[in-house]
């Protein structure tokens, strides 16, 4: 009998990757039995699962019983969260998004899963010694995960690099005009990022993870498909677009004032963590190469 592998997030880019992956998969398509956590199953997204055979629940992350009935039965959990804004990207809620994790953690320990793999970023306050204090969406997610080790729950935690997505859709993108783009950040040319398509990249690591039990129980894997600086975003978009395109640095205030005054400071130093402490924090190079053989 094929076993349950209860995958958050299912009509997002991260559960949405795993999904596609394990059914394209020809050994992890006949391991494991799909199981889609959704709000709203009846939406065409949940239908389009349920078309390809998945098995498509209703869950709220906030609504604990829903969550602890989503996961009963099942071997395996993909877990994720949803960062909680209110609209215009104006408040984040730290407590909303470790409330979400929480239940899962919860619900995945008293199904008595064999392994949840939790999708998660660095601890951002814990990681700079408290020199970058403003990352409640890194330090939610990285809170919930130590939360999972005590409750000695069986565990993988999949470390998302940074999102390719950030290049278009953190303000101000890429910048047009009659002399070509620009892309401004406040990194420098240089800097290092571990670029990560969450829609492509989640399902190969998380395919990784599940081929490569046990010996990946309570282990860390860095998500990235490797590291490109900002000259090389710049180049890669002038390429395909063929468009003169250049590179900005500016100063970290200047990047701030970028976007709206409540998520100025967070996504300010969202940046500065890929910049001064190469996003994953001290060991990533190694962690990453190790990851990129798991992939």
């Amino acid at each position: 009998m094929s076993k349950i592998l209860t995958v958050f997030g299912a009509t997002g880019n991260q559960g949405g990757s795993v999904i596609a992956t394990v059914l394209g998969h020809p050994k992890l398509s006949s391991e494991y039995k799909l199981r889609a956590v959704t709000r709203d199953p009846s939406k065409a997204s949940g239908k389009a699962l349920a078309e390809k055979g998945v098995e498509v629940v209703k869950a709220d992350l906030l609504d604990k019983a829903s969550v602890v009935k989503a996961v009963e039965g099942s071997h395996a959990v993909f877990g994720v969260t949803n960062s909680v804004f209110t609209t215009d990207w104006e408040i984040f809620s730290k407590d909303a998004e470790m409330t979400q994790g929480r239940n899962i953690a919860d619900a995945s320990k008293a199904a008595g899963v064999s392994l949840l793999i939790w999708s998660t970023i660095p601890h951002g306050t814990k990681t700079t010694n408290g020199k970058l204090s403003h990352l409640p969406h890194f330090d939610s997610k990285a809170e919930v995960g130590e939360y999972i080790r005590e409750q000695n729950i069986p565990f993988t935690f999949l470390h998302a690099g940074f999102f390719m997505t950030n290049i278009s859709n953190i303000p101000p993108g890429i910048q047009k005009s009659d002399a070509g783009n620009t892309l401004a950040w406040n990194l420098n040319p240089d800097t290092k990022i571990p670029m990560f398509d969450a829609a492509a990249d989640t399902g190969k690591f998380v395919a990784g993870i599940l081929l490569h039990q046990p010996e990946l129980l309570g282990k860390d894997i860095y998500g990235a498909t490797g590291w490109y600086t900002p000259t090389d975003v710049v180049n890669a978009i002038e390429e395909v677009s063929g468009t003169k395109t250049t590179y900005q640095q500016v100063p970290d205030k200047t990047f701030q004032g970028f976007f709206p005054e409540a998520m100025g400071e967070e996504l300010m130093e969202t940046f500065m963590m890929v910049r001064d402490y190469a996003y994953f924090g001290p060991g990533g190079d190694e962690i990453l190469d190790m990851s990129l053989k798991v992939r």
